[in-house]
């Protein structure tokens, strides 16, 4: 493809050997300048089909330039640290630098970097807007914007923060959007801000990752905890994600987890950065077996290892469910992806499978005791115990 020599080095001892698809039909274009829309599932090397190109852009043209030349907007803190991150290891033997922006932590370190302290900024749209605001940042020399995820930041509120982002920018350079989807309204604003984009599309939007293996639990409520027990009783479950619709749910399960001797960690929203970074270390050391997220997890959270997405409660559309179990078989690998509906969720997860056009199967256990609810999911309650007469 001919990247820079040095990119190809760092690629080479992380242990790449071939690109993935969408990196293969992305790389050479974004080389050449031109706007790309990619439609990728989560794990299929998104992140290396648009660094890798841009890095070699600013390597290839000698650009000497202060300020940032690549801007990367992620909906999420834990998102915009793995693109950090990849930037780190994609540019070990250059000499270009990059930063990350987010809120939770001092304004400081990256007041610094975005004053011409690194090369590519990857940032969520709030605190990058706080800096802006502030006089903080200089993208004169900006020549790329990258839109990562951009669904996500429509569904979390960010897309007029990320429209006064677009307005300070400068109006020359090349636009970039990626994404496991691509609903309407991100097709719009790629309508509004890029020129003549390809259209480079892997899977259709809402298609879940080919070496995922989906199963549905039918279960009452009451009975989730037993069952996500009995279920992690099988060794054969490596490190799990377990997804709960709220913070407060995930805090429940933790607790309930964790008192019953199960290695477990939780990540949700009011958790400050520290406390989210020492959770997320701790599960991709395998120091815990079990993480419990709410959605915040769904984009950035990259561990090879996962082996098992538990939906405790039902995702609010097939989107967020492709999100999800998109934790797993990641970058060709199998894995399984289990969702626990309640009665109540039933209607929501028949509308999934039709967003999604499959039908998944339905999964009883003959030896979980789902107690006097089993005649709803297929088994029929024991009797009831005779009382002997006095």
């Amino acid at each position: 493809m001919g990247l820079h020599d040095d990119l190809l080095k760092a690629v080479a001892e992380l242990g790449w050997t071939r690109p993935t698809p969408i990196q293969e039909q992305a790389i050479l274009p974004v080389m050449q300048g031109r706007d790309v829309i990619g439609v990728a599932q989560t794990g299929t090397g998104k992140t290396g089909a648009y660094v890798l190109p841009l890095m070699h852009r600013i390597l290839s043209h000698h650009q000497t330039a202060k300020g940032v030349m690549v801007l990367i907007l992620a909906p999420t803190r834990e998102l915009a640290q793995q693109i950090d991150k990849d930037i780190i290891d994609f540019g070990k033997f250059t000499r270009l630098k990059g930063a990350a922006v987010f809120g939770g932590v001092g304004f400081d370190h990256q007041r610094q970097a975005l004053h011409g302290g690194a090369d590519l900024i990857v940032a969520t749209p709030g605190r990058l807007l706080d800096h802006m605001r502030r006089g903080h940042s200089r993208m004169e020399a900006l020549s790329a914007l990258v839109l990562d995820e951009a669904d996500r930041m429509l569904d979390m509120g960010f897309m007029p923060d990320v429209l006064k982002i677009i307005e300070r920018l400068p109006k020359k350079r090349q636009n970039l959007l990626f994404s496991a989807t691509m609903p309407p309204p991100i097709l719009s604003l790629a309508r509004q801000v890029q020129r003549d984009p390809l259209m480079i599309e892997i899977a259709k939007s809402q298609t879940a990752a080919p070496g995922i293996r989906h199963a549905v639990y039918p279960v009452h409520d009451s009975y989730k905890l037993p069952l996500l027990l009995r279920l992690l009783g099988d060794a054969s479950m490596g490190q799990v994600l377990v997804f709960v619709g709220m913070r407060r749910k995930a805090e429940e399960v933790e607790y309930s987890l964790k008192v019953r001797n199960v290695s477990v960690a939780a990540l949700h929203s009011d958790l400050n950065q520290r406390q989210r970074d020492q959770a997320l270390e701790k599960f991709r050391a395998g120091q815990v077996r079990v993480l419990v997220a709410t959605d915040l997890a769904q984009r950035g959270l990259d561990v090879e290892n996962i082996t098992h997405v538990i939906n405790y409660d039902v995702p609010r559309g097939a989107e967020e469910y492709v999100h999800r179990v998109g934790r797993t078989a990641r970058a060709g690998a199998e894995g399984d992806a289990f969702t626990f509906v309640s009665i109540s969720e039933e209607s929501n997860m028949r509308s999934i499978e039709h967003q999604l056009k499959l039908t998944l199967p339905r999964v009883t256990l003959p030896d979980f005791d789902y107690g006097p609810w089993g005649a709803l999911v297929g088994f029929k309650p024991p009797p009831p115990l005779r009382r002997r007469r006095r």
